[in-house]
C-alpha cells in the first residue's frame, strides 16, 4: 500500500476525510474535519519524503477590536505568551501579526514517512489542533469572553 492510499485509510477508518483537493504542488491534499467542524489539511508536497498537517485560523474581527482597544503591554504581553505556548507544543507556527494585532494563525507539523504510522499520525492531528485551541483559548481569556461571547472564525483551509 503506498503512503496516499495509506493515509486515505487512516482518515477514513477515523471518519476524518471530507475531501481530496486539487494542489498542483502536492502529491495529494486532504482536507479533514477534526475534531468536528474544525477544517485542517493533509499534504503531502511533490519531492518531498513528508507529510504536512496544517490548521490556519483567522481571528474574528471582534477580538480583534478587543485587541485594538486594549494597551500596549497587554497586545505584547499576550503576543509574547502565545509564541511561548505554542513553542511547547513543538510544532511550527506563523502568527500573522499588524501593530501588535494577532491577525491569523496557523500551525504546522512535518510527520517523516520513515517514521510515519497511524498512531503518531493520528497523535499529531490532535498536537495541531490542540495547539490551535490554546490560541483560541489565550485570545478568550485575554480579550473579552465576559465582553464578548463568540467563537472565532473558522477560516482555516490554509492553502485558498
Amino acid at each position: 500500500m503506498d503512503l496516499e492510499e495509506k493515509v486515505r485509510q487512516w482518515l477514513t477508518d477515523e471518519d476524518l476525510l471530507r475531501e481530496a483537493k486539487y494542489d498542483e504542488n502536492a502529491d495529494f491534499h486532504y482536507i479533514i474535519e477534526f475534531p468536528k467542524e474544525n477544517i485542517m489539511d493533509i499534504v503531502k508536497p511533490t519531492d518531498k519524503d513528508c507529510l504536512i498537517i496544517a490548521c490556519a485560523t483567522q481571528v474574528a474581527p471582534q477580538h480583534m477590536d478587543l485587541m485594538k482597544a486594549s494597551d500596549d503591554i497587554t497586545r505584547k504581553d499576550f503576543l509574547m505568551e502565545l509564541n511561548f505556548g505554542l513553542n511547547q507544543f513543538l510544532v511550527d507556527f506563523e502568527l500573522q501579526v499588524a501593530q501588535d494585532i494577532l491577525q491569523q494563525f496557523v500551525v504546522t507539523e512535518q510527520l517523516f514517512e520513515d517514521g510515519l504510522n497511524k498512531n503518531e499520525f493520528i497523535r499529531t492531528i490532535k498536537r495541531v489542533f490542540k495547539s490551535k485551541l490554546h490560541c483560541i483559548w489565550l485570545i478568550d481569556q485575554k480579550f473579552g469572553r465576559q465582553q464578548f461571547n463568540a467563537s472565532p472564525s473558522n477560516q482555516n483551509d490554509m492553502f485558498i
